[in-house]
């Protein structure tokens, strides 16, 4: 008896979302122990000690110049300025879901950005789009206020929401397909340039090695910035950008799940109601695959 295949691709998208949902798990694990600069330098450093190896017994054909370039301008978008804001901004003392709300921008921002590069989007994903925000608004809500939040932070939140916005867009329209382990490489190498400068002239590099300190690094090593970003990617090259951004409302919900999971934190029926709300949302919006007139590479 034969069985038919079994296509991944629909399982791409949820298992993109619960990889990159860990990432908050991993910031209360990793940040009391180290720095902002100093966590994202070794995990970026740690990402090359795995992927150099792999690009180079695999004999992989590397891009041209011109897309070295490319690539590598989306990954410090992607991985050192969007990534070294957020986490800084949570150490200035931003709480998550205010954080998880400012960042839940993208979406919207992706798709406005996009329509005036010529990505169409429909009536339909417009309001799946709002109906997503109303959604992450209610599962943070009860743990988003402002008494005390820092204007750097609020500052730092808005530039990693514009550099993770600009970073898809950027890849989706000058870089959309290329080689994986090379663009791991590419863009981990010139992400690692931008932050440790970062790292050694204003931080004190001090660590607390301890089980949390290390598991969080070798989970945000291995499943999130190999894993979780390659997973992404792909659906980039499948999808529009508007699309794949709506996939970053789940984000917040999912991180609420993992958190009453690990850490016995209150799952109220409000929040039930706006993951509810939000997945309605994203359903909408990729219901329908919008003409995407910048996913064309550039000469």
């Amino acid at each position: 008896m034969s069985f038919p295949p079994v296509s991944i691709r629909p399982l791409i998208a949820p298992f993109f979302v619960l990889l990159w949902s860990t990432g908050f798990v991993v910031a209360r694990y990793a940040m009391p122990y180290s720095e902002p600069a100093t966590f994202t330098a070794l995990r970026f450093f740690g990402v090359l000690v795995v992927m150099v190896p792999l690009a180079l017994l695999a004999r992989i054909s590397w891009p041209t110049p011109r897309q070295r370039f490319h690539i590598a301008v989306s990954g410090v978008l992607f991985q050192a300025v969007y990534l070294y804001c957020l986490w800084k901004a949570i150490r200035l003392g931003m709480g998550a879901g205010l954080v998880a709300l400012i960042v839940g921008l993208q979406p919207v921002l992706t798709a406005v950005a996009a329509s005036l590069l010529g990505e169409r989007t429909t009536l339909r994903q417009w309001l799946g789009l709002g109906v997503g925000f109303a959604g992450v608004s209610l599962v943070v809500w009860d743990r988003m206020h402002l008494d005390g939040v820092p204007l750097v932070g609020l500052g730092l939140c808005a530039v990693s929401l514009v550099a993770i916005t600009t970073g898809t867009l950027y890849q989706k329209r000058f870089c959309p397909k290329f080689d994986l382990r090379a663009g791991s490489v590419l863009q981990f190498s010139a992400s690692l340039l931008v932050v440790l400068p970062i790292a050694l002239l204003s931080e004190t590099r001090q660590i607390s090695w301890n089980l949390p300190m290390s598991g969080a690094l070798v989970w945000s090593i291995l499943v999130l910035s190999i894993g979780a970003t390659s997973l992404l990617f792909v659906l980039l090259r499948q999808g529009g950008a508007t699309q794949v951004s709506s996939l970053m409302y789940l984000t917040p919900a999912t991180t609420a799940i993992l958190a009453w999971l690990l850490f016995d934190e209150p799952l109220t029926p409000l929040m039930v109601t706006g993951m509810i709300i939000t997945a309605l949302g994203v359903a909408s919006v990729a219901g329908r695959p919008p003409v995407a007139a910048a996913a064309s590479p550039a000469p």
